[in-house]
């Protein structure tokens, strides 16, 4: 049991696809329990950082190093349904397409098998002083491993 409570709960990847879950609170939602709009980009934000991690991307070692971070570049959103007090939702995230310095990311936030929201995000590595460059390659690698895997 100790072990557990050292490993806190992650997402994970069926096939090329990311999966993670999380529960709709109080703090979510306006007055009338329908989460606000902008906490979607929370949630899909909490997501991606997950998949990142699970795929192998250290993103604190590469800021630690002074390699660059990654930063929304682009983001479209389009909100089919609300989202509610005490849903259960799970944010599906697939890489579709793979840059020298950035990466297309399709997330949705889907209440069972109904879709919320349908977005695409595209993530931008930058120095830390915010200018583009070169993702390091392999990062580049796993990421064309997912997008070859989605192909499939």
């Amino acid at each position: 049991m100790t072990s557990d409570l050292l490993t806190p709960y992650r997402g994970g990847f069926v096939g090329a696809e990311h999966r993670f879950a999380l529960t709709v609170y109080f703090e979510d939602t306006d007055t009338a329990g329908i989460v606000y709009y902008a906490n979607y980009l929370k949630f899909m934000e909490r997501a991606r950082s997950d998949m990142l991690r699970a795929v192998g991307v250290d993103q604190k070692a590469a800021l630690d190093r002074g390699e660059g971070v990654y930063a929304v570049a682009e983001i479209n959103l389009r909100y089919q349904r609300p989202a509610k007090l005490g849903d259960d939702l799970v944010i599906l995230s697939t890489v579709q397409q793979v840059r020298a310095a950035s990466v297309l990311i399709h997330q949705r936030v889907m209440r069972g098998t109904e879709q919320l929201t349908d977005g695409r995000v595209t993530a931008a590595f930058l120095t830390l002083d915010g200018r583009p460059t070169r993702q390091p390659a392999e990062w580049v690698q796993k990421f064309k491993a997912l997008v070859a895997r989605e192909e499939e």
